[in-house]
């Protein structure tokens, strides 16, 4: 293979129940699970080309990963109402720049940045986009810890 493919490992406590919140919730699909001894160990979720590896195996781990997911903010957008609309909770935050952020039911923090890392925007912004920014940069921006 002379292409590489990166996998994220999210840390859960039980496979079953988060394959159920990561495709029932999130909109994600179950591609693969490895069980041993009739308990699913390992399994790994997909949608729309992002690949997240949830794993069990190591306890101590859970509730500690972050990943980031870049979207479009025009889909970024239509996602958070999506996900609202499931009643999956959706909280902002601020890492450098407005983020939705979106937690697993271990802990686990998915991080949808709303523009890229770069302080200026070279592409027009819609106005729940607009009104995030202003948000972030006079400070009244909810940031969850």
């Amino acid at each position: 293979m002379s292409e590489w493919f990166a996998r994220p490992v999210l840390f859960v406590a039980d496979i079953r129940r988060s394959v159920d919140f990561y495709v029932n919730q999130l909109g994600f699909t179950q591609s693969w699970r490895y069980e041993d001894e009739g308990k699913a160990r390992v399994a790994q979720v997909d949608r729309q080309g992002c690949a997240l590896i949830l794993s069990s195996q190591w306890p101590d781990k859970v509730g500690s990963a972050l990943m980031f997911i870049s979207l479009d903010v025009d889909i970024l957008l239509a996602l958070r109402a999506e996900l609202e609309a499931k009643g999956v909770t959706v909280k902002d935050g601020y890492s450098g720049y407005p983020l939705m952020v979106v937690h697993d039911l271990d802990g686990n923090e998915l991080y949808f940045p709303y523009l890229p890392a770069q302080p200026t925007c070279s592409f027009p912004l819609d106005a729940a986009s607009s009104q995030i920014i202003d948000q972030a940069r006079e400070g009244r921006l909810r940031i969850s810890p």
